[in-house]
């Protein structure tokens, strides 16, 4: 047993602790923020439907949010600006009508058509003026399931009368292939 005078760091220099104290902060990680990410709900969405470009990990400090269709954030391609503290919502050229902001920054397309298919960009600048860029998609597909047979009617019509028809020409060859076989005598 220790007597009592001895420190509880017995053994161990102001090295050791300075260095195990490093070692420490060498290893530990702060928690980092979140990245902004867009996401289209659905992923792939039919012609005439809705769509989502959903926005996850938006930041707190966010002053306004800008929607851009295209590559490059340009005036011309702005859809729709979204200032955070006074809930104002402001069109831009590329606005159809059909979208809608959200204060959490995610875009909603309705009714949408394959035009809306491609890359968009979520500009979300911040209370001291920084900016930054999120990229998403937007796939749109036709949605064909809801044509029957693709057939005009008039078209099916001809493909039936096309169809007897060959089958009672088929039907007279046989007849005549077994009459000229039995010699003339037809069935009495």
């Amino acid at each position: 047993m220790e007597p009592p005078s001895a420190s509880p760091r017995a053994g161990r220099g102001p090295w050791q602790e300075l260095l195990l104290a490093v070692s420490l902060l060498a290893f530990w990680n702060p928690p980092t923020t979140a990245q902004v990410t867009v996401e289209s709900v659905p992923p792939n969405a039919a012609e005439g439907k809705d769509a989502l470009l959903r926005v996850l990990n938006l930041p707190g400090d966010t002053a306004s949010l800008t929607w851009f269709k295209g590559e490059t954030v340009l005036p011309t391609h702005k859809i729709l600006l979204y200032v955070i503290d006074t809930k104002i919502t402001t069109p831009g050229p590329a606005y159809s009508g059909r979208e809608t902001i959200y204060p959490n920054g995610s875009l909603l397309f309705q009714n949408i058509t394959l035009n809306d298919t491609g890359s968009y960009i979520l500009q979300i600048i911040n209370q001291k003026f920084e900016t930054a860029l999120v990229r998403g998609q937007l796939q749109v597909f036709h949605d064909s399931t809801e044509q029957s047979s693709g057939l005009p009617p008039g078209a099916i019509a001809g493909i039936v009368i096309g169809v007897v028809a060959g089958v009672a020409v088929i039907a007279a060859l046989v007849y005549l292939q077994y009459f000229r076989k039995t010699g003339g005598s037809g069935p009495v």
